[in-house]
């Protein structure tokens, strides 16, 4: 044996080993008691070696539900849920909207004053389908073996790759390769389930009933604020609007307005008379422009003076810190009807996000309690909620030029032609706008016949609807009917 293949052979002896924890529970949804399993615990993803077999490359953690005395497991539909980033773990989604425990809040998603508690989750989807949490390389408790560099699935190409593998390895040992599949992705999630239809489809043949796409972003152009590029000041306009409605900026009359009546016309004037304004550029004339200026302030609640000095373009981390800036308040981007305090009230952006500093603590709190009190896994590595990997991230598939997987969406759904869409979005999420998100659908360029396989859906909350009480009833029924729908 070459002293290459020794060592190969020795990485793989040395790897880490497989943990799992199995507990029983059950919770009462819609009147019904559920008894369920959950299965915590560790997958270990290998690379196939020429010369020394299957070698590990990481551990990837996971939590699944099954829900028990019901239909046999090929025939329940299954659901593989991640969060975005990246570098964020699978927390969010599992304690705020599908599973059956969920942290709690107030009925406006704000927190309540620590200890933090954990609550059964009378909108969990257990009832309509079984659940598999899944972390991405580097996040929650997902780690790269030792002698692995992580940085190898800190790119767009490689964690499609390895929470694909990790998808059909599950399958593949629970026996649901006739189930039907979904996936649920919030934020970069999106990003991630896109350009996972395509690697599923391709690399393993596992085709999916249906992809569900919470707070959306698959084209970055829309939410690039960069020279040059005025897509975004377009886009994220009707947000602007629908936040500065919510926080009573705008006049007494825009006030009594419905708020979808109100957003229509933004859009419209968005779409029409400021995209035009914004094309021609120094070309446009002064009368147009003192026009342009007065309906944006109408709009946005901002001055015109301030609009006159941004040259019509309002960037979002500006917008965060100007709107209530007279009250010596910011507002949040994940979610605009939070607020918070900068130490310096006349800076140009804000110190923090307040929508995230609310939520933070309280799922950080609840999520590592709950692991090890109810779920019986042990493991003395950080759990890691959110990480900073967005900031080194890399696109190298994207090289000069913006990141956009619509178009492996589309061929996924050309290929899949029964595979439905549905898009969450909040009217107060400055992350994924909603008008943004509908502008990317619109240039998909999908086939008519495909086009009514796309639906979408609106609540008035930000990024993360679901901490909103009204909102997560009206999500919890809008996704089990798509769930139906899809089968």
């Amino acid at each position: 044996m070459t002293e290459e293949k020794e060592k190969l052979t020795e990485e793989i002896k040395s790897a880490p080993k497989e943990q799992t924890s199995v507990t029983e529970h059950s919770i009462t949804i819609g009147g019904k008691i559920l008894d369920y399993t959950v299965t915590t615990g560790t997958m270990l993803l290998k690379a196939e070696d020429e010369k020394a077999g299957e070698k590990p490359k990481a551990t990837v953690f996971y939590i699944a539900y099954t829900l028990k005395n019901t239909k046999t497991a090929a025939e329940r539909p299954i659901t593989f849920s991640f969060n975005g980033g990246p570098g964020s773990s699978s927390d969010w989604m599992h304690l705020g909207l599908l599973g059956p425990k969920r942290t709690k809040l107030d009925d406006e998603g704000m927190p309540l004053p620590p200890p933090y508690t954990l609550i059964d989750n009378q909108y969990s989807l257990l009832d309509a389908t079984d659940l598999v949490f899944v972390d991405p390389v580097s996040t929650g408790f997902s780690r790269a073996v030792p002698g692995e560099e992580s940085k190898q699935f800190h790119t767009d190409k490689m964690d499609v790759e390895s929470v694909g593998d990790f998808i059909h390895l599950y399958t593949t040992r629970n026996n649901r390769w006739t189930s039907p599949k979904f996936l649920v992705g919030e934020s970069y999630g999106t990003t991630r389930a896109a350009g996972l239809s395509t690697y599923l489809n391709d690399r393993h043949g596992l085709y999916l009933n249906g992809i569900m796409l919470i707070s959306s972003i698959l084209n970055f152009i829309t939410a690039s604020f960069n020279e040059g590029n005025d897509l975004p000041f377009i886009l994220f306009l009707p947000s602007y609007a629908a936040t500065a409605k919510y926080h009573c900026k705008l006049s007494t009359e825009q006030l009594s307005r419905p708020l979808d009546e109100f957003l229509a016309e933004v859009e419209q004037f968005a779409a029409t008379e400021y995209t035009l304004a914004l094309m021609k550029g120094a070309a446009l004339p002064d009368a147009e422009r003192k026009t342009i200026i007065q309906k944006l302030s109408s709009y946005t609640g901002l001055s015109e003076d301030y609009i006159d000095r941004t040259d019509l373009r309002i960037n979002i981390h500006r917008f965060t810190k100007e709107l209530r800036r007279d009250e010596r308040l910011t507002i949040g981007r994940l979610d605009t009807r939070y607020t918070g305090h900068d130490r310096d009230s006349a800076g140009e952006i804000p110190e923090r996000d307040p929508s995230y500093s609310a939520i933070n603590g309280p799922y950080s709190a609840t999520f590592k309690d709950y692991i090890r009190r109810e779920l019986a896994f042990e493991s003395d590595l950080p759990y890691e909620i959110l990480t900073s990997l967005y900031e080194t991230w890399k696109y190298d598939r994207w090289e000069n030029q913006y990141v956009n997987v619509a178009e492996e969406l589309r061929k996924a759904m050309v290929s899949n032609p029964a595979m439905k869409i549905f898009v969450a979005n909040g009217f107060y999420d400055l992350a994924t706008p909603y008008f943004a998100t509908e502008y990317t659908f619109n240039h998909i360029g999908l086939p008519k016949a495909l086009q009514s396989n796309v639906s979408m859906a609106y609540y008035q909350a930000g990024h993360m609807m679901y901490l909103h009480i009204p909102s997560l009833k009206k999500l919890r029924k809008d996704l089990g009917k798509f769930l139906d729908d899809s089968q």
